[in-house]
């Protein structure tokens, strides 16, 4: 405690004097009586003396000032102990910036005794701090956020207010700011109006530090504890202020086993859910005490369970959720918070608990449930799968209580429908992520050996004339081998690393452009209806590749329709197939709460069938390679795969639901594809919406080669469709041995033929030091991957590229074509 101490100064005049002015007055009086032979006139003369200065004393007094006025100084002291505040360190300062008092928690969190001006701010603390003690002088009062001192991590509140007899002192008010937690402010309410709720209805709690000391308590609590409401029991171990039986029941440690036994129930507030705090930060538990004489009986509602409306009242305010059972295992109630985190808030509590979770917990929930109803008071957890979400355990938490009436057991379940799903759709992403890594390399891999196959099938065809005995036979293997590799371009269509050749254009287009052929392919006992909105904005896609989303949607369609008609045993059955084309906003998008989409305007294209929906455990799942619900050697798994990476790809978002019925179940599934509404004009080379083909080109005149692959199998056919073209090929099997075949000089090379994904050194490294001695040699790519990703990743000038799996006559061709553009 800091105070400046001053003493009140007397208005009386000062005794020296008094005794200075009586002595006067005696030898005044001596000297007229030696002066004068009457004695009578030296008695009048003095008594006349006393009377005047008795008048001038009296009126002295009559003229000082009153007792207040005679303070010279405030005694500080006072309002330093009236500032005692252990939660916030107060200062005032004078006009003149000393420090005039302040309390001792100024001292103690600053270990200092200097006026605030003299404390070490930070450097921008330092200037707010200036700034809001000149606006409180100014404005009558200031405040100031996030002050932090040198060397401390601690973060203050400061609010500034001008005080005194003419406002000539400031008051300066420190708060510590802390991260707000979950179980902040519990402690106030406790000990406020909610605890003394709480203590009339015969429930006390105690706020529990980990290391099992009291914080706080409710009002009761402390009486029943101490005897007295006012005795506080913070820092006392909760288990002192408790005692138990023979029986194990628990008592009031000052009642003894003369008082009514209690049920304690611990809530843990570092839920399983909540992120992990520190040791020096770990949570503190919530102690509930309920006393057995507590009248929670008294009368069954219309479905026979026990009236509990206190306690009801209680639990329905908490928001972790709570609910009760009896010792039979059959639910009494369950809190807001406990039935949005089991997602029954429309359709209630089931009997018992087991009926909530996946048919391989219930016995297990069943056992535990009746375990803690009817064996020793106890408190638990355990992992289970709820039954709306097989795929994420959640921890359930379970307490045995006694002294409630019929309930016995108390469980609890964190509310984590937001947390989950937000953690679905993470797992999404990142494993669609993932799958199409491995796809595109799977697909990368298989066309090498495609090309093999292709090429030695179009090499042994040309020995082969129609009618020999083995023609029939490559023909196959020709075919199967195409039809492989359209397989491996559905795979790079998911990973999204195929070539796309996009160009601005309507979706009504495109959806024209098909619906001749969606109607042939639905049939006609399918309706198939088209609708568009008005003013679409313009997309950027592939046209090619958006009829084939389409196409695959439309199909699926058609399929789930037949099959959902089988389902139930009808032969007259009639489907409806709708496309609709949709405008969306940045505003709707944002009224959406998508949050993986961003807010832009977009145009959407609806599909929607009549086919019975799709399952919920096949929601997560339609889109990934090789998922398909059709029977075996009918599908592929790679229609909705397909769609979902030409969709990622064209830099739009596709989801699927299903449409419900007017009673509540599936009758249909919705896929809605959102593509950006293009903004800006394109290069005029893509501004067609035709892409003209190379013209076909006839080089006989030769050339020499360098030709690199490092797959032994694709070198060796693509050498011998080259030099059977006429040119002669010169092989390496990496990057380094082209490199050091082009920069010894013996081989004046007129074009060099490459892969791309080689060890050691890849082909653009390889092109790239090449054109340091060569500025000018066309270099043709060979690969699996998308060739606009490849123009963008390779800055390579007279570049061209032809895409795995190719034929014999396709390598010669591109060959061809590069040259003639080479040599004009």
């Amino acid at each position: 405690m800091i105070a400046k101490d001053e003493h009140p100064v007397s208005t009386l005049p000062p005794v020296p004097l008094m005794l200075g002015v009586a002595a006067a007055a005696a030898v005044s009086v001596a000297l007229v009586w030696l002066s004068t032979p009457e004695s009578a006139v030296a008695l009048a003369y003095g008594g006349a003396l006393v009377t005047v200065l008795l008048m001038l004393l009296v009126i002295a007094r009559l003229k000082s000032p009153p007792a207040e006025a005679q303070i010279a100084q405030t005694d500080w002291s006072i309002t330093s102990a009236a500032m005692e505040n252990r939660r916030r360190a107060i200062a005032i300062i004078d006009r003149a910036n000393r420090l005039v008092c302040a309390n001792s928690s100024y001292e103690a969190w600053f270990e200092s005794t200097a006026a605030p001006y003299d404390l070490a701010f930070e450097p921008d603390t330092q200037e707010a701090v200036i700034a809001g003690t000149r606006n409180a002088w100014r404005d009558g009062s200031a405040r100031v956020e996030d002050i932090r001192l040198t060397g401390s991590d601690a973060s203050y509140e400061l609010q500034l207010e001008r005080i005194g007899r003419g406002e000539a002192y400031l008051l300066w008010r420190f708060s510590e700011m802390h991260q707000e937690r979950t179980y902040d402010g519990l402690s106030e309410q406790l000990s406020g109006a909610f605890g003394e709720l709480m203590s009339r209805a015969g429930i006390e709690s105690a706020l529990v530090a980990p290391n099992g000391i009291v914080l706080t308590t409710t009002p009761g609590l402390a009486e029943r504890a101490t005897g007295s409401r006012d005795n506080s029991l913070a820092g006392l171990e909760f288990v002192q202020l408790l005692r138990s039986d023979d029986r194990d029941r628990i008592f009031f440690a000052r009642e003894g086993q003369q008082g009514s036994p209690q049920t304690l129930i611990h809530i843990p507030l570092d839920t399983p859910t909540s992120p992990r705090l520190s040791d020096a930060d770990e949570a503190p538990s919530l102690m509930l005490l309920i006393d057995s004489s507590v009248g929670i009986g008294g009368g069954t509602d219309s479905n026979g369970k026990a009236a509990i409306p206190q306690l009801e009242a209680l639990l329905s305010a908490l928001s972790l959720g709570l609910a009760l059972t009896d010792r039979d295992g059959r639910f009494l109630f369950a809190n807001k918070a406990f039935l949005r985190a089991v997602e029954r808030v429309d359709r209630g509590l089931p009997q018992f608990p087991s009926d909530l979770v996946v048919g391989e917990d219930k016995a297990a929930m069943a056992d535990t449930v009746r375990r803690f109803a009817k064996g020793a008071t106890a408190s638990g957890d355990m992992a289970v799968r709820l039954a709306n979400d097989k795929e994420e355990p959640v921890s359930m938490g379970l307490a045995g209580v006694r002294g409630l009436g019929d309930a016995a057991v108390l469980l609890s379940i964190s509310d984590s429908s937001e947390e989950k799903r937000l953690r679905r759709q993470v797992a999404q992403a990142t494993k669609m992520q993932a799958v199409g890594q491995l796809a595109g390399g799977v697909a990368h891999d298989f066309n090498n050996v495609l090309t093999a196959i292709i090429g030695y099938c179009d090499l042994m065809l040309l020995r082969h004339t129609p009618g020999d005995s083995d023609y029939d036979d490559i023909q196959q293997i020709k075919a199967n081998s195409n039809r492989a590799a359209s397989l491996t371009r559905q795979l790079l269509a998911f990973s999204r690393q195929q070539t796309l050749r996009p160009v601005v254009l309507q979706l009504p287009d495109v959806v024209s452009e098909v619906s001749q052929l969606l109607k042939r392919l639905m049939g006609e006992k399918i309706e198939f209806s088209v609708r568009h909105d008005r003013e679409l904005g313009s997309v950027r896609a592939d046209p090619q590749q958006l009829e084939q989303v389409i196409i695959n949607l439309a199909v699926n369609a058609r399929d789930a329709m037949q099959a959902n008609a089988l389902k139930r045993g009808k032969q007259d059955w009639k489907g409806r197939l709708t496309l609709a084309t949709r405008r969306v906003s940045a505003r709707d998008v944002r009224k959406m709460g998508i949050d993986i989409m961003p807010a832009d305007d977009y145009t959407v294209l609806i599909v929607q069938d009549t086919g019975g929906g799709i399952p919920e455990s096949h929601l997560n799942k339609i889109f990934e390679p090789f998922f398909t619900t059709k029977e075996q050697g009918k599908g592929t798994g790679l229609g909705l795969s397909t769609v979902y990476g030409i969709v990622k790809q064209s830099n739009g978002f596709i989801f699927a639901d299903n449409v419900q019925g007017p009673d509540g179940t599936p009758i249909g599934a919705r896929f809605t594809m959102y593509l950006p509404v293009h903004k800006g004009e394109l290069p005029a080379n893509m501004r067609s919406e035709e892409v003209e083909e190379p013209k076909a080109t006839e080089w006989s005149a030769g050339g020499k080669l360098l030709l690199v692959e490092d797959e032994d199998m694709v070198r060796a056919v693509a050498e011998r469709a080259l030099v059977r073209a006429g040119y002669t090929v010169t092989t390496a099997a990496d990057g380094e041995e082209g490199l050091a075949a082009v920069a010894n000089g013996d081989t004046e090379f007129d074009m060099i033929v490459s892969d791309v994904v080689m060890p050691t050194m890849d082909g653009p490294a390889m092109a790239r030091a090449i054109r340091k001695v060569k500025p000018d040699i066309p270099i043709l790519f060979m690969s699996g991957y998308a060739e606009e990703q490849l123009r963008n990743d390779i800055d390579i000038a007279n570049m061209h590229f032809i895409p795995k799996p190719f034929s014999v006559q396709q390598i010669n061709a591109k060959v061809s074509e590069v040259l003639s553009e080479q040599r004009g």
